[in-house]
């Protein structure tokens, strides 16, 4: 048998572990917010020990978590090193989103059906958790010399832009790949993303009583101008276009709004928390100061005319600011391994292009890590449901994956 062969033989000897592993991730819950996500990090270090991985655990101070506006982080990295040569690093998150409403599978069950794991996380990112674990296991069943090493980076800050998550562990000198592959999906290699742009926008009126309107000033109302003007950019953002395949063009969304104090009183502060997602050819400093002058503007068009006692105003808070991942000229034999063996295991040709997501990878990159997103997953991320209910995993896509890192690995290492 070829080495190649004896991977695949030994992850389809071992599949029936690895889905198990993997429902275990899934039910422990990771949801951010509230974003106390420590017990996940120990669960999966104490489900690691038993293969012979032990998991350093980096908790990230109490202090720096509370402020950023989560509970608790314990990043971890597993440490596998061979001999001289390059390290490879292989991150997943395991923060998600809350399940949401219109499940109908258990989103903390890991449930089978139809050849489907479902749960929240099921396929983004905890299933690379799986992969990336099983397949460094079969490349060290081959017992081959190898040269460098692998680290297993499973980090919980993607949801909020990943600063205490890789950003965190390699601000601190505690890793310094030379190579990365970040979780993502089966049917692509993705070397680029967009930038993302997160704001919280804090509209003050006055409060008054409902049955004596003229005497407040209806911040819900200045909100909604604001709102208006927002949105009315997106349909000039269509007029922008990306070079990058896979990427079309920027775009803006309000994900969460909040005020009002009750029905029967002029709500005096309304907020809103925007995402504006950037090509990689935008300049995100020009693209943050767009977008204030935008909301100013529209709130001088609000208070034209009114006293300056019936004014509203506005406090504009950056939360996060995610520059675009472009691609590092050494990346080029990650793209080379995985594109061969996922042809070959696929049956299919697998792109390298773009993705209009954010991920952690853009940290690595910014540190000089030529890096690339390739995981267990279907073609979209709308056929994962990822972010909505019933999010799901093909496990022949997460076996097929396993397959394809292991080789890639055993490429980059022997």
């Amino acid at each position: 048998m070829t080495a190649y062969a004896q991977l695949d033989a030994w992850i389809d000897q071992h599949f029936d572990e690895q889905v198990r592993f993997l429902q275990e991730l899934v039910r422990v819950p990771t949801d951010t917010p509230p974003g106390n996500n420590a017990p996940h990090a120990e669960r999966t270090a104490e489900l690691l020990r038993p293969m012979g991985f032990e998991a350093e655990k980096h908790a990230v101070p109490a202090a720096e978590v509370k402020a950023y506006g989560l509970e608790t982080i314990t990043n971890l990295i597993v440490r596998r090193r061979y001999g001289e040569g390059r390290t490879i690093a292989l991150n997943a998150h395991g923060d998600v989103v809350p399940p949401g409403e219109g499940w109908t599978h258990d989103p903390y069950g890991g449930e089978i059906a139809n050849g489907q794991l479902f749960g929240r996380a099921s396929a983004v990112s905890k299933s690379d958790f799986s992969t990336f674990t099983f397949a460094v296991r079969a490349l060290e069943s081959l017992g081959l010399p190898l040269k460098g090493g692998v680290e297993l980076h499973f980090t919980y800050d993607e949801e909020f832009g990943g600063e205490l998550g890789p950003g965190w562990l390699l601000k601190q000198g505690l890793t310094k790949p030379d190579l990365m592959i970040a979780a993502g999906f089966s049917y692509q290699v993705v070397t680029a993303h967009n930038g993302c742009l997160q704001m919280e926008v804090t509209v003050h009126g006055k409060m008054a009583h409902a049955a004596i309107p003229e005497t407040g000033v209806d911040a819900l109302q200045g909100a909604v101008q604001i709102l208006q003007s927002l949105y009315a950019q997106n349909t000039l953002y269509q007029q922008v276009t990306s070079g990058v395949d896979g990427i079309n063009h920027p775009y803006l969304n309000v994900g969460r709004i909040e005020g009002g104090t009750n029905t029967n009183v002029v709500p005096g502060k309304v907020s809103f928390k925007l995402d504006r997602r950037m090509i990689p050819e935008e300049n995100p400093v020009e693209v943050e100061a767009n977008i204030r002058q935008v909301i100013q503007h529209a709130v001088e068009q609000f208070n034209q005319g009114r006293p300056a006692d019936h004014q509203i105003h506005v406090d504009i808070k950056r939360l996060l600011l995610a520059h675009a991942m472009k691609p590092l000229p050494g990346n080029a034999p990650l793209v080379t391994a995985i594109q061969r063996h996922g042809q070959e295991v696929f049956g299919e040709p697998i792109p390298a292009m773009g993705t209009p997501l954010y991920t952690d990878v853009r940290l690595y990159v910014a540190q000089g890590v030529p890096g690339v997103i390739y995981g267990a997953g279907p073609r979209t991320v709308l056929e994962s449901h990822a972010k909505r209910a019933d999010e799901r995993l093909v496990l022949e896509d997460l076996r097929r994956a396993t397959r394809v890192i292991a080789r890639t690995l055993h490429d980059l290492l022997t």
